[in-house]
This record gives C-alpha cells, sequence and structure tokens, in this order.
C-alpha cells in the first residue's frame, strides 16, 4: 500500500469492541475517517473488574477528546504508588499522584471499574457505530477491499480490519492459521472490597504492590458509584500448567488465602472481604509470542491481537490504539514493528511523537 493508498482510507472495520477497539474508533474519527466496530458479544461488557489508567492515557482523554467530566464522575484519582513487602507491609518505594502527579505527566493516573470505562467509551464513538452479535468466521482480502464474514450470514466491507479482540484473538488466528497464545505459569483472583471493609489498610487511596515469594497483590481504588473501593489482583505462580482451553476455572472457598494467609494483615483482611461473584474463579494468565511483523495485507492487528502482556505487565492501553493508526499514514517501506518509548514511537526510521 502506498502514500497515495492510504489518502483513500475512507472505511476502517475493528474486530473488536473493548477498551482497544473503542479508543481506536475516536482517534480515527478525528482523521475523518469513519470505524465501525463489530462484538461478537450481545451487549458491550468488559472481562474482568477495573483498570489503572496513568497519564499515557488520561492527558488524551482529558485534553483532547474533551471526555475529562465523564472520567471525574466515574473514576477516582489515586493519591500516589507504593509497593510494600507483602508479609511485613514495609514500604520499598512510593512515587507521588494526586496534583504532583498531573503536574510532571500532563494528566491524573485514575482507577475506574472497566463497565464504566467502556460505557465512556462507546458513547464517545456512538451505538450506531457499534454492531454486536457479530462472531467473525472469516475475512476475504483477495478483492478490492477487505470482506468480514460472520457466524449469522452477515458480511462487511472495509479498507483496513483492525484485529482488536484480545488475547485470544480470531483475527490473529486467521492471520497466522493457528492459534499461538501461551499460559505464561501463573494464575490470578480478582476481587472489589468495599473500603469500610478495610479498617487496617495503610494508604487505601494508592494503587499499591505487596510483594512476596511465589505471588504478589496489586490494588487500587475506583471510582463511579463504588467509589472509593478497592479493586485487587492476586497472583500467584500456580499451577504449573493450565490444560483448560478457557480463561478460567473454579475453585474451592479459601484457595484465595491458601499462599497468602501468612501475609500481612491488611491484604489478607482484604482478599477475604471480596465481593464480586467471580470470588471463587482463577484466571489463567496467557500471553501471546511476539511477531516480527503483525499485518497483513488490509488486516491489522492492536492491543492483546497484537503484543498481549499479562496484566499486570501492561501499560495504559489508550496510547496503542494511537499508534497502530500510525503506520496507516506513513509509507509501506516504513511498516515494521514498533519501537515504542514512553510518548514516541520508531517506524523503520521515522520518529513519531504525541504531544502532551
Amino acid at each position: 500500500m502506498n502514500e497515495k493508498e492510504t489518502n483513500k482510507i475512507r472505511r476502517i472495520a475493528v474486530v473488536g469492541g473493548g477498551i482497544g477497539g473503542l479508543t481506536f474508533a475516536i482517534a480515527m474519527r478525528h482523521h475523518g475517517i469513519d470505524v465501525d466496530i463489530y462484538e461478537q458479544a450481545e451487549e458491550l461488557r468488559e472481562v474482568g473488574a477495573a483498570v489503572a489508567l496513568s497519564a499515557n492515557a488520561t492527558r488524551f482523554y482529558y485534553n483532547h477528546w474533551g471526555l475529562g467530566e465523564a472520567f471525574d464522575e466515574a473514576a477516582f484519582e489515586i493519591s500516589s504508588l507504593i509497593y510494600r513487602d507483602g508479609k511485613t507491609g514495609h514500604e520499598i518505594g512510593r512515587h507521588a499522584g494526586g496534583q504532583a502527579y498531573r503536574d510532571l505527566f500532563g494528566g491524573p493516573y485514575l482507577g475506574i471499574h472497566r463497565a464504566e470505562l467502556q460505557r465512556i467509551l462507546s458513547t464517545k464513538v456512538g451505538m450506531e457505530r457499534i454492531h454486536l452479535n457479530k462472531r467473525l468466521v472469516n475475512i476475504d482480502d483477495t478483492g478490492e477491499q477487505a470482506v468480514l464474514h460472520f457466524k449469522d450470514g452477515s458480511k462487511a466491507e472495509a479498507d483496513i480490519v483492525i484485529g482488536a479482540d484480545g488475547v485470544r484473538s480470531t483475527v490473529r488466528n486467521l492471520m497466522l492459521g493457528y492459534e499461538d497464545y501461551i499460559y505464561a505459569g501463573y494464575t490470578a483472583f480478582r476481587g472489589i472490597v468495599p473500603i469500610d471493609k478495610l479498617p487496617n489498610m495503610p494508604d487505601p487511596t494508592a494503587i499499591q504492590f505487596w510483594m512476596g515469594e511465589s505471588g504478589h497483590c496489586l490494588h487500587y481504588p475506583i471510582g463511579g458509584d463504588r467509589k472509593g473501593d478497592i479493586n485487587f489482583f492476586l497472583v500467584e505462580r500456580t499451577p504449573t500448567t493450565w490444560p483448560l482451553k478457557q480463561s478460567t476455572a473454579p475453585t474451592d472457598d479459601g484457595d484465595q488465602l491458601r499462599l497468602f494467609k501468612d501475609w500481612h494483615p491488611a491484604l489478607v483482611e482484604m482478599i477475604a472481604s471480596n465481593t464480586l461473584k467471580t470470588v471463587n474463579q482463577r484466571w489463567g494468565m496467557v500471553y501471546r509470542m511476539t511477531l516480527g511483523r503483525w499485518s497483513k495485507g488490509r488486516v491489522t492487528l492492536l492491543g492483546d491481537a497484537a503484543h498481549s502482556l499479562v496484566p499486570h505487565h501492561g501499560r495504559s492501553r489508550m496510547p496503542w490504539s494511537l499508534l497502530t493508526a500510525l503506520p496507516l499514514r506513513v509509507p509501506r517501506r516504513l511498516q515494521k514493528p514498533l519501537n515504542v518509548t514512553s510518548d514516541c514511537v520508531v517506524v523503520g526510521r521515522a520518529r513519531l511523537c504525541m504531544r502532551r
């Protein structure tokens, strides 16, 4: 695809209505390009509980896309970032949040429930652009446009197809011809706990990492209807293998505390007070092999479909949505794997930076 052809791009189909796909659609609207999102679920819903958004994302949401008011209502601004010894609670390191963080990085550090984040983004995109109950079965890229085929028998045409359908991506499988996700060797429990159930938690308004042998815990406050409640992500290096095709498996009561029962009392208190319906679900952590190139013809990948990381190794999701769009506007000879720094992307010999 040459530069003249890229200027003719007017229709993009995104497979997957999650955070990455929705954010990408908003970004493309600012370039005058229409995006239609095709989501296999019957309704928009996010897997998991919550997400922390650093300034990599929030400075665009606030400063460029006019979403600050919506996030102020739905999110919780994190006071600081703290690392602790899991058993003693000893503070290992601390970084400022709040206004000091805003001044340094150009946007707030927020905790937000995934459903709230998806609601804000889908409202900005517009439901008329989001097509539900569209399970992709094939992509035909042999004609003048890419044609998407769905399980219900319908079709859609596009100049470019973006696979934003997660770590178990159908678009990626169709591109490669096989599944290549790999179990990372550890599992996780998720939870949300009302703040009034945690009288012993130090610094409850901070995002905190508790570290120890064979496991760790990440937690932070979220906003919206659960203002100040704590979302946690509890990771343990077990079991050795994950024989299941699905992402989750049921566990017995008490499994969450099996490796953490002798950790700091505040952490044990939090784990034991989990209110999520999925309290007894264990999540197998998987990732994708690194590709030398994640585009083929008119099809390319975004987010976890392209370069999935286990959740607690992730960065803010939104910049990847923007950076995925950048190769659409540079020559094909430069469309090599991306080399990303905090605000810049190197595509071949071109260095492209996002303004704060």
